[in-house]
C-alpha cells in the first residue's frame, strides 16, 4: 500500500477536527484535501504519460496530465 504525505498544518488540523470534534477546520480541510487529491492525480497521470505499456496510452495520458495543468496547445510539442 503507498502511504501519501500531506503538510503538518492539514494534519494538526485533521487532529482537532477528529479528536478534539473542533468544526472549525472544515474548509481548510476540504481545500487541503483537494489540492492533495488533485496532485496525486496529476502525479499517476505523468507516471502513466511515461511508462504506460503502448504509445496510444502514453500519448492519452500526456494529453490530459497538460490538460489538467492548463497548458495551452500552441505551447505543446
Amino acid at each position: 500500500m503507498k502511504q501519501v504525505q500531506i503538510p503538518q498544518e492539514l494534519f494538526v488540523q485533521l487532529v482537532h477536527y477528529h479528536l478534539m470534534e473542533d468544526d472549525s477546520y472544515m474548509d481548510e480541510i476540504r481545500i487541503g484535501l483537494e489540492k492533495k487529491l488533485d496532485a496525486m492525480v496529476l502525479h499517476e497521470l505523468y507516471e502513466k504519460s511515461k511508462t504506460a505499456p503502448t504509445e496510444a496510452e502514453r500519448e492519452k495520458s500526456r494529453k490530459e496530465y497538460l490538460d489538467r495543468k492548463g497548458m495551452p496547445d500552441s505551447f505543446r510539442w
